[in-house]
Formats: structure tokens, sequence, C-alpha cells
């Protein structure tokens, strides 16, 4: 276990901890993982038909189409055999008719990593009381709101994030951004734009190593961490949905999502450069608005098997929900594909929707 834990903190630094001014590629990715187990159930083909408190992360403009006067919604899930937690909670609520607002935390984290820099003392022995932990986590607060447009069917939002990632007592960044979105019914159609980091996001990311860190570090090969700003680039993502009443007790839900991503060329379906194309695709089949069935593919990649074979890898996945009396318990089963046994994941989240207490003359007398 200890080896697994150290394996995965020098991906993390190697990936992002220690780049340069630049605007490398999946920058703050843990912002791309997904939120509200509906959404992963459907592979994240959501921008267009998000109706809920996920709306904030989801398309902000969705926030308007929540049911009741507030919503509060809960998710956790593991990664990487438990190693990595991952925890989000929002709370949205109507402001009137017409608007509404959100908040939204996501967390990020693995925790209990040995530190073991200052394993041997001044002498040269290997003393194990030395070996101290340290959590590395990524935070992000997202503050949102949403209107409906006096255009009919059209509504918009927009967040305001505040990035918030530290490694121990070793490295902290701050960082801000913001995105737009928008819905738009047409026809029965459902259409949905959400632009994240429309202005890119910037992390700050400052350092503090002791002495002792900088010497285990240049005695190992290491390169020396120093002050820089990381870059996220803008990401589009299309959407256009359609809801079927099939009848009276069931409904059908498709959405096809493009994901256009700015930052080079990536390994999915459609690539570019700078530009890149990921799609991914849902369903929803609903029961009397009580029980939901859901299914979803993305993650389309070329790669080559042991024949040197070129072929598309693509990973399905599968949900389930219940909803009762402003009650809503959703399951996603994320990564049933063979990528990768470490990503599978079981995934819950829980949502509670309920209506201002009004009290009458009489019972306030």
């Amino acid at each position: 276990m200890l080896k697994i834990k150290v394996t995965f903190l020098l991906i993390i630094i190697t990936m992002g901890l220690f780049a340069q001014t630049s605007a490398p590629k999946y920058s703050n990715e843990f912002l791309a993982i997904g939120v509200g187990a509906r959404a992963l159930g459907m592979s994240n083909s959501y921008v267009t038909s998000v109706n809920d408190v996920t709306a904030g992360y989801w398309n902000p403009a969705g926030l308007t189409r929540i049911e009741k006067d507030f919503s509060l919604g809960l998710m956790h899930a593991e990664y990487f055999a438990g190693i990595a937690k991952y925890d989000y909670g929002g709370f949205a609520a109507k402001i009137d008719s017409m608007s509404s607002f959100g908040v939204s935390v996501i967390r990020f984290g693995v925790d209990d990593i040995p530190n073991t820099t200052q394993l041997i003392d001044a002498d040269g022995n290997i003393n194990y009381d030395r070996i101290s932990s340290f959590s590395v986590a990524d935070y992000a607060f997202l503050f949102s709101y949403a209107r409906k447009s006096t255009i009919p069917g059209l509504r918009y939002g927009a967040n305001v994030k505040i990035i918030y990632r530290k490694v121990g007592d070793f490295a902290k960044a701050y960082g801000f951004g913001l995105d737009l979105g928008g819905q738009y019914d047409y026809k029965g159609w459902n259409f949905g734009l959400m632009a994240r980091d429309v202005t890119s996001t910037f992390n700050a990311w400052s350092f503090s190593l002791d002495e002792k860190t900088v010497d285990v570090f240049e005695a190992t090969g290491n390169e020396i961490p120093e002050n820089s700003t990381e870059v996220t680039l803008p990401k589009v993502i299309i959407g256009v949905g359609k809801n079927i009443m099939i009848s009276k007790k069931f409904n059908f839900l498709g959405e096809v999502n493009f994901d256009l991503s700015t930052d080079g060329k990536r390994n999915v379906l459609i690539t570019g450069d700078p530009v890149s194309i990921d799609p991914h695709a849902g369903i929803e089949v609903g029961y009397d608005n009580l029980i939901f069935l859901r299914l979803g593919v993305g993650n389309f990649q070329k790669v080559t098997d042991i024949y040197a074979n070129d072929k598309i890898s693509y990973q399905p996945n599968f949900g389930i929900g219940i909803k009762f009396k402003g009650i809503s318990l959703d399951y996603a089963l994320s990564d049933i594909g063979d990528q990768s046994e470490a990503l599978y994941s079981n995934i819950f989240s829980l949502r509670f929707d309920f209506n201002k207490i009004v009290q009458s003359k009489e019972q306030n007398r």
C-alpha cells in the first residue's frame, strides 16, 4: 500500500505540480470528472438535460429548472482502490420565478501519504519515527447564478469559481475562473452550451521546501520546483437532447454531447490541434417519475493492441435512480469497460428538494 501511495503521489507531481508557466493538457482535470450519479450513469451527457442542483457544475442555466424552492445534493466516490477520495456538495435556491443561484464545493484528495524526506537523520541513520504523513487535495468552490430569458425557452447562467490546491506543507495554489452556460428548448428539442474557463483559469503555485527536503530532491535527481503559473484553457461542451413520453407511465430521455478542448491534440475520437472533439451519449428511461434506468457511452480513444492493430476503445456506464417525495437516490457504475480496473468505481449521490415552510396567520398567532 505504501508503494502504491508513493507512486500515485509521483504521478500527481509529474502531471501538474511542477508545471512551469504554460497551458498544460489536463490542467485542473479533477474538475472534468463530473458530479452526480445521474450524470455519470449517462456518461456525463448532461449539459442539456440538467435540471437540479448539479447544474451549478454541469450548466448553471439549468438552475432555473429546479423543481422546488431549495435543492441540496451530495456525492461520494473513491478511485484507485480507495486511495483517492472524491466528494461533492451543492446547494441551490430560487430567487424568484425568473432566477436562481447555487453554491458547489468539490474535493479530490489523497490522504495519509507517507513523507520520507526526513527518514534519515543528521547522523545518517534510518529512523522510521521520522516518517510523517500529508495530504494532496484539490478544492473547487463554484458560485452560480442563472436566469430565464424573455425569449421563450432560453435560459442562461454563469459560474465564478475559486480553485485551491494543496500538497501538504510543500506547495499550494490559488486559481480563479469563469464559466458560461445556456439552454434552449425549440420544437420539442433541447439544446445546451457550456463554456468552461472562458477567460482561462490561472493557478498560481507557490512552493515551501525546507533545506532538508531540497537536499533530498537534489540527491535523488529530482527537479527543484519553482513558483509558477498554470493556465487552464477554455473548453466548450455542446449538447442536444430530447425527452419523449412513451406512455402515461414511461418516458425516454436521450442526449448527445460534444466536448471541444482547446489545449492541443488529445487522444479522443476526433483529434486536432489545437481543438479536439470528444463525443459521448447517454439515455435515461423513467417509470412514473419514480424509478430510472440509465446507460451511457463515452471516453472513445484510439489504441493499439498487442498485434499492432489500431482500434477504437470506449467506456460504457450504467446507473439507476429512485425518486420519492423530494428525495432522490442515484447510483452509477463507472468505468465498467476493460480500460483499467483501478478506476472501477461505485458512485452514490443523494438529493433533497424542498419548499419553504409557509405558516398561516392563524398558526402565527
